[in-house]
């Protein structure tokens, strides 16, 4: 792991939601694979990202 945030990717920052999921951590999980969409130049695998880390604000269910 690096320690300049410039140097991580989109796979670093996904491999960071997916512990923050681990770890019972929805919105951390949901920021990190927000950055890891916007590293993503394809514009299909950022939508797959975002739809597998929703935002837990927006996800509740009332």
């Amino acid at each position: 792991m690096t320690s300049d945030p410039a140097d991580l990717t989109a796979a670093d920052y996904l491999d960071g939601a997916r512990e923050m999921t681990a770890a019972d951590r929805p919105y951390l999980a949901h920021l990190l694979a927000e950055e890891a969409a916007r590293r993503t130049t394809d514009p299909a695998t950022a939508a797959g990202i975002r739809a597998g880390f929703p935002d837990p604000t927006t996800a509740r269910k009332g």
